[in-house]
């Protein structure tokens, strides 16, 4: 769930962007018609560091290192942008831990990661990076540079993913024989694309004359080729990398090129970028058997363009609300999939304050403690995913505690807020078809509480009941009992549904009451035995304080609640005569009332409300 930047024609209220590397033309005329765009090239990360504070966005290419102090640093920042395909050079688990989404351009250079990739095969298997400094140094050696031609040998690729399967596609067309290893990949593709699935790497390097490499650069894969797999390898193999620098030990490769343990290598990334003096992959640049090119994989004119205008597109929506195409740290929601899950996402995040602000409004950290149980309920449980509305709760239930400045929370960092703040929240689904007309999905919120202090959480909440049970006399300890068992199971079942009509957000459960309400502005909710008078008594007092009645709702006790439990004693009111015996007044039963107002509602006057002649319990909240 991003959170919302307006963006305004003034461009002193703009959101800002930040972009200390190159970025095409169009891409910047895309964000500079609703953002401040600062395009400071050549800033060192000390410069960085000092201004990252003043932007909204940061749009990096491959150079600049978004590191954890620099992503702390950004108060401000929502979004990281990575024009490419890698993000190896943004600390992905601090920016999630932040909340700040990082996207990137999986889509823009394909076609030119896999063309490069077939230069490369070329290259090496015609020696031209060789022939050509021959030639240049004014030698003449056609017997010293033959080749190999690439017609009937085998391309081994290892990860069959959309630049592996273009590079298959493209040597397919060259004759080669195509095999793979990617324990993920889609087989229905890879057999259109005439490639063999193999199922142990081993085999991979055993068949393979080129290998080519198109993994991403995660723990499992770093440094994954090695002396050990080099040595699997035939001593006429050839190795290709136009993924990402680390994959291959450059040192174990260096050392097979020398041996003999294979004939050569086209390798576009390094381990460290440029290549220090002296270091292995500088040695291995100046190997004869190497064709070396500077991180040319993306290196067009057409693929700088398509990721500029990516990332700019997809900075654009995230800044305005809407949820990015390619977030490497955040599920994958499809546009038509948000636009339905929308009002729920509303819904849950009201519902998450109202549970807030009405159940506990004195003690949240207590009651935050409680394990939450969601339940999507109708259509709702068909979803393909439910981390917005998962994320909406957690911003919902932190909000009234939280201030806004430091609530950055999203579908990003959800799960890390509600672990880090002990908010435990168990989700499930019920397929079965709703009854009521007029919508066809529901969402309950319910709170299990601790009920081992009872009277300690009720204390704590502000209810009238906690000190009158716990001065009850012990001639009257069994009733006593019998009342705390009642509140006990009201404070366990801590209840709210919400369902959408007409794509506007209603609760229609509260507690034990049955209601039906649009849960927006100041509301206060009165708890109150339901008896003549009562609404006479709230509306002449709040009148008395200056604050207007703009609606209000009377909820009844839920029907399906048990008719006991849906009762209220009035703790053990007793009508006592002489010798201290006496019998229980005439059980009432309750009501609540909702009432919408057009301003705050002071402590003094909510608590005026409470007594004998008005409420049982008083909270307003503000949604």
């Amino acid at each position: 769930m991003p959170q919302p930047i307006a963006i305004a024609n003034g461009h002193a209220n703009r959101p800002k962007v930040l972009i200390p590397e190159k970025v095409s033309p169009d891409g910047l005329r895309l964000l500079q018609v609703s953002l401040e765009v600062h395009e400071r090239k050549g800033l060192t990360p000390d410069e960085l560091l000092q201004i990252i504070g003043e932007y909204d966005a940061l749009i990096v290419r491959s150079e600049t290192k978004v590191t954890a102090p620099l992503l702390a640093a950004g108060k401000k920042l929502r979004v990281v942008a990575r024009a490419g395909v890698g993000v190896d050079n943004v600390d992905l688990t601090a920016a999630t831990k932040l909340g700040i989404i990082v996207v990137n351009s999986p889509q823009g250079n394909i076609n030119a990661a896999a063309e490069h990739t077939i230069a490369l095969l070329m290259a090496v298997a015609r020696n031209v990076g060789d022939a050509c400094a021959s030639l240049k140094a004014g030698k003449w050696e056609r017997s010293r540079l033959v080749g190999v031609e690439v017609k009937g040998k085998t391309l081994a690729i290892l990860g069959l993913g959309k630049v592996g399967l273009t590079v298959a596609r493209a040597a397919g067309g060259l004759g080669m024989n195509l095999i793979a290893y990617d324990p993920y990949a889609n087989p229905s593709l890879a057999a259109s694309a005439n490639v063999e699935i193999l199922p142990t790497m081993d085999e991979l390097f055993a068949q393979a004359d080129f290998l080519t490499i198109h993994t991403p650069m995660i723990a499992s894969t770093k440094g994954m080729i090695g002396d050990t797999e080099l040595a699997k390898m035939k001593p006429t193999a050839r190795i290709l990398n136009v993924a990402r620098g680390g994959i291959v030990d450059e040192r174990a490769l260096l050392s097979a090129l020398e041996t003999g343990a294979i004939a050569g290598a086209g390798i576009d990334v390094f381990t460290s970028e440029p290549p220090q003096a002296g270091d292995a992959a500088s040695r291995l640049i100046a190997h004869p058997k190497v064709v070396a090119t500077p991180h040319l994989g993306a290196s067009t004119a057409e693929a700088q363009e398509n990721v500029s205008i990516d990332v700019c597109e997809q900075v654009l929506s995230i800044l305005s609300g809407q949820l990015p195409r390619s977030a490497v740290n955040a599920p994958i929601i499809l546009p038509e999939e948000y636009r339905t899950l929308q009002p729920f996402v509303t819904l849950l995040e009201k519902m998450g304050s109202l549970y807030t602000q009405h159940f506990s409004p004195s003690n949240t950290a207590q009651q935050l403690r409680a394990t939450f149980e969601l339940t999507y309920e109708g259509s709702l449980a068909s979803a393909n995913t439910t981390k917005p509305l998962f994320a909406a709760l957690v911003k919902g239930l932190l909000s009234p505690i939280t201030s806004a400045d430091s609530l950055n929370i999203n579908i990003v960092n959800a799960e890390y807020v509600a672990k880090e703040r002990g908010i435990l929240i168990n989700e499930s689904r019920s397929r079965d078809k709703l009854d009521q007309e007029g919508y066809s999905a529901s969402v309950t919120l319910r709170a299990r509480l601790d009920t081992r202090s009872p009277s300690a959480n009720r204390t704590a909440r502000g209810d009238p009941f906690a000190t009158a049970t716990a001065s009850t006399s012990t001639s009257h300890s069994s009733s006593a009992r019998r009342q705390q068992k009642k509140k006990e199971k009201k404070m366990e079942d801590q209840i709210i549904t919400g369902f959408i009509s007409n794509n506007t957000p209603y609760i229609g459960r509260l507690g034990r009451f049955s209601t039906s309400f649009v849960p927006e502005g100041t509301m206060l909710l009165c708890r109150n035995y339901d008896e003549p008078g009562k609404i006479g008594v709230v509306g002449g007092r709040l009148g008395k304080a200056g604050v207007n009645i703009r609606f209000m709702n009377v909820a009844p006790i839920d029907e399906d609640d048990d008719w006991e439990e849906g009762l209220l004693q009035k703790v053990d009111s007793v009508v006592r005569d002489g010798g201290g015996h006496g019998t229980p007044a005439k059980a009432e039963k309750e009501a609540l009332m909702i009432l919408g107002v057009d301003r705050a509602v002071s402590d003094e006057v909510r608590r005026s409300l409470l007594g004998d002649d008005g409420v049982l319990e008083a909270s307003v909240v503000v949604l």
